[in-house]
């Protein structure tokens, strides 16, 4: 949806949120021997020492008692060829089907392809308005080159390679 589309339409303050580009994350975790879930754009890092990141989960989400159950999650940063995963864990149905069910470490189920992950302890839970947000420490990292997935006024695009200039005396 187009901003002056997402205005007209009676969805002012989404539309202007949008404007904010971000990158494309899928969380998921283990609750009970299932797999659980979902892309989000909400993602961010809270501080360094300790390391902490945080996402958003709508309280009306259907694995919110997965993840509020589960120790531990995992956060995907997909890379710039991945928007249909994107929309496969955006979407209905079973997320996982004809992705294998290999699980890593703390069982969490695996994604191939990232750009980066991080493997999370949950930290805790913070109520706020119509979504928890999920605090994690950060027990694994890891990242690999390439574009990331990029989501801005209501569309997928593709990141910088990592080969651009980057500041180093910030």
């Amino acid at each position: 949806m187009a901003l002056d589309e997402a205005v007209t339409a009676g969805r002012p303050l989404r539309a202007v949120l949008g404007r904010y580009a971000t990158g494309v994350a899928v969380v998921t975790t283990r609750y009970r021997g299932r797999p659980a879930g979902l892309t989000v754009n909400s993602f961010t890092s809270v501080s360094l020492d300790p390391p902490l990141v945080l996402w958003c989960l709508r309280l009306s989400a259907t694995s919110r008692v997965a993840f509020t159950g589960a120790d531990h999650f995992a956060v995907y940063l997909l890379a710039a060829d991945q928007r249909d995963l994107a929309v496969r864990f955006a979407g209905p149905g079973d997320r996982f089907a004809g992705l294998g069910d290999r699980a890593g470490r703390y069982g969490l189920p695996l994604l191939e392809g990232t750009v980066a992950t991080l493997v999370c302890h949950r930290d805790r839970t913070v109520p706020a308005g119509d979504h928890l947000i999920l605090i994690g420490r950060v027990l694994e990292h890891r990242a690999t080159s390439g574009a990331p997935l990029l989501f801005v006024d209501g569309g997928f695009h593709a990141g910088p390679d990592g080969a651009s200039t980057r500041f180093s005396d910030c």
